[in-house]
């Protein structure tokens, strides 16, 4: 009997190509490229073994139960896993997997280094006054920003993207501070730089802080009003990791006093919208020191491809016996 696999929306072709060559395979991609409705996920998921989530599909006990108990595993096509309930799975003896790929680490970090580049020399806001008409010559003073040579870039968690925006700075001849629950090797802090220090003296004296932890209970609002009034007047935050480890009201309150300079933004606190309160007329598209991408960080070729792959390969693991690649959790 074939062991069919639901697929909650359409993922670069590497992953399901590689799933529909294994044997006594069935794989069922949904084709809408949209987010899933709840009340279609619970009807869709039933009698599978393996799904393939998003990170945009809650995968809670009312899922893995609608799903049955021959459900095996769980592959989430993203490195973060906050979009899957953990303990329930565990109770269930249902595998969690998820994406690290290097391709990933590489291409956020890239994203990173671009958003902080964009803020600094107003590149974006530069790109709109020019298509707008308004540039009618140069001038000395015209759109004047800053430079990332010799600042001082401060990582919130030095994993593997935090490491790779590290290997990046270098290359500027930045001096790296990180704030991370475990010190990396000292070799690694040479070539790139980098002192491990507490988060409060991070934020005191970088003048791009960039985030890079999971979202957990733990890091849910980490930066809130408090941390941005350690941060220096001219200084940047970036966030591609998720967006509820700012507190997007203090951040807003933050950007319109003036308290920091500007923000790089992927994420967001209530994604996909942009700005938790709709009646907020301060939100972040009006303002010109806030630049904002659709949770594209991880948008590379490469990356996605390799993503793809990932989830598939754990998928087929399990379902042959195997121990998975990548586990959240092995029952």
């Amino acid at each position: 009997m074939k062991k069919k696999i639901f697929i909650t929306r359409p993922i670069p072709d590497a992953g399901i190509e590689f799933l529909k060559k294994q044997k006594n395979f069935e794989v069922i991609i949904r084709k809408k490229d949209t987010v899933i409705p709840r009340r279609e996920l619970l009807k869709s998921v039933k009698g599978m073994d393996a799904v393939l989530s998003i990170l945009t599909d809650t995968i809670d006990g009312d899922v893995l139960d609608a799903a049955g108990d021959q459900l095996k595993i769980v592959a989430n096509y993203a490195v973060g896993f906050n979009n899957l309930d953990v303990k329930a799975a565990q109770k269930r003896g249902v595998i969690l997997t998820n994406t690290p790929a290097p391709e990933l680490s590489d291409a956020v970090a890239d994203h990173a280094i671009g958003l902080m580049l964009a803020l600094a020399h107003r590149i974006v806001e530069a790109d709109q006054f020019t298509r707008n008409g308004k540039y009618k010559g140069w001038g000395p003073t015209l759109l004047m920003g800053t430079d990332l040579h010799q600042k001082t870039i401060g990582i919130i968690g030095m994993g593997r993207i935090g490491q790779a925006v590290a290997k990046r700075a270098a290359g500027f001849d930045i001096k790296v501070l990180y704030a991370s629950p475990k010190k990396v090797s000292s070799k690694i802090e040479k070539a790139c730089n980098a002192k491990r220090v507490p988060l409060d003296t991070l934020l005191k004296k970088s003048d791009f802080v960039t985030i890079h932890v999971p979202l957990l209970p733990s890091t849910k609002y980490l930066i809130g009003a408090k941390q941005l009034k350690l941060m220096k007047p001219t200084a940047f935050i970036i966030n591609t990791a998720r967006g509820p480890i700012i507190k997007e009201s203090a951040l807003l309150a933050a950007l319109k006093n003036k308290t920091i300079a500007g923000a790089g933004l992927d994420v967001y606190e209530c994604e996909p919208l942009t700005h938790c309160n709709p009646k907020d007329h301060t939100y972040f598209r009006k303002m010109n020191n806030v630049i904002m991408t659709p949770h594209t960080a991880s948008a590379s070729l490469e990356a996605r491809g390799s993503m793809s792959l990932m989830a598939a390969k754990n998928i087929a693991a399990v379902l042959k016996g195997k121990k998975p690649i990548n586990p959240i959790f092995i029952s």
